[in-house]
């Protein structure tokens, strides 16, 4: 949990609603979440992975109560991602025992239809006993400024939960960089190149203004 753990990395983003902005953002962001909740897999299925919206101090809920997500002029809550698979060394150990008992047992090694319902109804069997590896990540919400932490490292869960608040909440969401910055304060690209100061050189005017143009 970073976000009261004091953990220091995180992505910055802006959103932008993309149809007019909702008249009571609370109430709004209160359903999105809601609609875009974490499931846990169902362990019938062949799903592999789960993901979705927990509160932020317990990831087992997403009832996302006033108390529990809004905290003065902040929205706190977590992105949940549950993994179950069964590791292809565990699979193969059992369908060798069963095999070898299959033999034994029948005075002939099992055909293939046979083997292969063993090995359905095996998978089957050992996802029932294995444990979800989750992964919580936190997202803070500041509703003056509308802007958004995502508090993750990997830069394809940052895209991830970035893609989900857009798909619960119908908003763009757009990383807060140097360079998207400048776009928005008309600074032109040409402006953000490197100074002296920064590469260590004392380079001479003209030759400053000579490559911020690609010349020389």
């Amino acid at each position: 949990m970073p976000v009261l753990r004091g953990a220091v990395t995180f992505s910055r983003f802006r959103t932008e609603p993309s149809k007019e902005a909702p008249s009571d953002v609370k109430r709004w962001l209160t359903k999105g979440l809601k609609s875009h909740a974490f499931e846990p897999i169902d362990r019938r299925s062949e799903d592999e992975r789960a993901a979705g919206f927990v509160e932020l101090e317990n990831a087992e809920a997403s009832d996302f109560s006033t108390s529990n997500l809004f905290y003065g002029e902040y929205a706190l809550f977590s992105f949940r991602i549950d993994t179950l698979k069964v590791p292809g060394s565990m699979m193969k150990a059992e369908l060798d025992k069963w095999t070898s008992a299959f033999t034994k047992e029948n005075g002939r090694p099992p055909a293939r239809a046979e083997k292969n319902k063993q090995k359905l109804e095996l998978k089957q069997l050992l996802r029932q006993r294995a444990v979800p590896r989750t992964s919580v990540l936190d997202v803070t919400w500041n509703l003056k400024t509308q802007q958004v932490q995502i508090w993750a490292a990997s830069r394809k869960t940052v895209d991830e939960i970035s893609v989900a608040l857009e798909g619960a909440l119908a908003v763009k969401v757009i990383g807060i960089t140097p360079a998207s910055m400048a776009q928005r304060a008309g600074i032109d690209d040409k402006a953000l190149g490197p100074t002296a100061e920064l590469i260590g050189m004392d380079l001479p005017a003209t030759a400053l203004v000579e490559d911020s143009h690609g010349e020389g």
